[in-house]
């Protein structure tokens, strides 16, 4: 793969590393746009077992600096104050809103399980909802009409949860949830791996531990209700795109400054692998470091930003 393939987007500015504003949390809205939530190294902690950024934790409430990058390449600052969850995700909503999601949920003594989403307005500052979203999430996404979609992991698939424990979930910005698989997957998941956003359809990529197990990318199309499911030509993948018939999936080398890029096409009804290569990054790849939008992939290597077309 030649260096054309893999385009450097973003890494933090050195006046805010010198600061000490650490970039945590991340995603990328509907319209393309990187967002890093940078947090003051003053709020964090940092843990002995688990390796790089996402081995970092706040003490809540904490605040924190959200950069985002536009389209013509300008930065968009915003303060938010108070942010009451440890957050495992950050997802962009309309109408400049923000949303921080804790990956882990507990249950309080009334056995209803405790909030760790939250929704920020970028403009005032204020919250504007606060509610669960489930427990044990590996994979978040926004679309464009402001709906969350969540892809779970086993411990809350088989933890009771009434809404994730089908595997995957949409949630309305107020905490409603929204759509559920209702036995229209291939099999049952365990595992959620990442998710991409095609225009208005949405994917999630999971993986079974059934009979019939593998892992498998769905694309759900909100508009008509559509489900469509496909066995991924990649197992466990931590980063998927797609447009049209072609995609790109990454699967990193757990915390090494390294990735393997595979391209693969729609033939029929199975996705064919077209091109496999492993390649250098700048920073070493860990969890939660791929996001795909309308076709292209963003990778997290450690404080830089890459972009890989499908």
């Amino acid at each position: 793969m030649s260096a054309v393939d893999v385009q450097t987007v973003w890494k933090p500015s050195a006046a805010d590393l010198w600061a000490g504003r650490r970039p945590l949390w991340w995603t990328v809205g509907p319209k393309g746009e990187p967002a890093v939530l940078l947090v003051h190294r003053r709020h964090l902690r940092r843990s002995r077992y688990v390796k790089g950024w996402v081995g970092r934790s706040p003490q809540v409430p904490f605040d924190a600096v959200l950069v985002v990058r536009q389209a013509d390449g300008a930065l968009q600052r915003r303060p938010v104050k108070d942010i009451p969850v440890r957050p495992s995700h950050i997802g962009l909503l309309p109408e400049a809103r923000l949303l921080v999601a804790g990956g882990r949920a507990g249950k309080e003594e009334s056995g209803a399980w405790s909030p760790n989403a939250v929704v920020f307005s970028l403009e005032s500052g204020d919250r504007e909802a606060v509610f669960g979203i489930g427990d044990d999430i590996p994979a978040l996404v926004t679309d464009r009409g402001g709906s969350i979609w969540t892809a779970y992991g086993d411990e809350d698939i088989y933890g009771g949860h009434p809404e994730s424990a089908a595997g995957l979930a949409c949630w309305s910005a107020d905490g409603r949830a929204t759509w559920a698989p209702e036995g229209r997957l291939p099999a049952v998941p365990l595992e959620g791996c990442t998710a991409a956003t095609e225009g208005d359809r949405v994917w999630l990529v999971w993986c079974s531990g059934s009979r019939r197990g593998g892992t498998f990318l769905t694309r759900i199309t909100p508009s008509t209700g559509e489900v469509a499911s496909w066995p991924s030509p990649v197992r466990v993948p931590d980063g998927f795109a797609v447009h049209g018939r072609r995609a790109v999936l990454t699967k990193r080398d757990h915390n090494q400054r390294s990735t393997e890029v595979v391209r693969a096409e729609l033939t029929g009804d199975t996705w064919n692998v077209t091109e496999r290569r492993r390649i250098r990054v700048p920073g070493r790849v860990v969890t939660r470091c791929g996001q795909g939008r309308d076709g292209l992939l963003w990778l997290r290597a450690g404080g830089t930003w890459l972009r890989i077309g499908a």
